[in-house]
């Protein structure tokens, strides 16, 4: 299918590695003069490159830390100075630390707010002016399966992230006449460096394995595996493109079914 992404220009926030990564290459690989950004300079260069290589197109690295308050905005400039628009925008970063409330202190919850609230509250912020002059315009926060369904030990991640999909959706309602489209997208258990450092995290607390903290979330997912990233970058694509114009101010699980609600 022709998801109609071609010549399409998109920014997605923290796509060097992971789930990030996955929906650059994904938009890439339909056509779209895709940004990458992530915080490491050398990681940007070579994901850009990478991404290049297996799309077949020009890829563009900015690198940038998006918890900080002044790079949301430099990205989109940047952005909009090197390709003449703005039409996607994933809004996207790195987990907050894991702990519970006995052991996480204020810093903790500060740059947990910063990392996973502010900075796509900053990025979009930013971009609306460029979004609006769009005429396919589509913007995508990447948030986790948590927000419907908590996940033990990563509290900060559950209660802030719920505030990332509360804006979308007040966005959603308050922009759609702009025609700029709104929605969230929620992770399940993937195959990336983030969930391997979270089950790391596990194994140490647990005095376990990696394996052995990777079949526990397994048992507890209805397809039996975690999911690639390539099978989340391929909803993100679809979520963003004009395929999906009347998809608006949803939530959408990519999560093997380990959400155990019906709604």
């Amino acid at each position: 299918m022709d998801l109609g992404l071609k010549n399409k220009i998109a920014l997605v926030a923290g796509s060097s590695r992971g789930l990030g990564y996955a929906t650059a290459l994904a938009l890439a690989r339909e056509g779209c003069r895709v940004v990458v950004n992530g915080r490491d300079t050398d990681k940007v260069k070579a994901a850009a490159e990478r991404i290049g290589r297996e799309a077949g197109a020009s890829v563009l690295g900015l690198a940038g830390d998006v918890s900080q308050a002044e790079v949301p905005a430099q990205l989109v400039a940047q952005t909009v100075e090197a390709l003449g628009g703005l039409d996607l925008l994933v809004t996207n970063s790195s987990g907050p630390m894991p702990g519970t409330m006995e052991t996480l202190d204020e810093s903790a919850w500060q740059k947990g707010i910063e990392l996973s609230f502010m900075s796509h509250l900053r990025l979009i912020k930013a971009a609306l002016p460029h979004l609006k002059k769009s005429q396919a315009a589509s913007v995508l926060a990447v948030t986790s399966y948590s927000v419907k369904q908590p996940i033990p030990n990563l509290l900060i991640s559950n209660s802030v992230r719920a505030a990332t999909v509360g804006m979308m959706k007040t966005l959603a309602m308050e922009l759609g006449k702009d025609g700029i489209r709104f929605n969230s997208i929620l992770p399940g258990w993937t195959v990336t460096e983030r969930v391997e450092e979270l089950l790391a995290f596990r194994a140490k607390n647990n005095n376990t394995t990696v394996e052995q903290e990777a079949a526990k979330i397994v048992a507890e997912i209805p397809l039996g595996r975690m999911g690639r990233p390539e099978e989340f970058g391929a909803a993100a694509a679809f979520l963003l493109s004009p395929v999906a114009s009347y998809v608006h101010g949803v939530a959408l699980p990519v999560d093997g079914g380990i959400i155990k609600g019906t709604f």
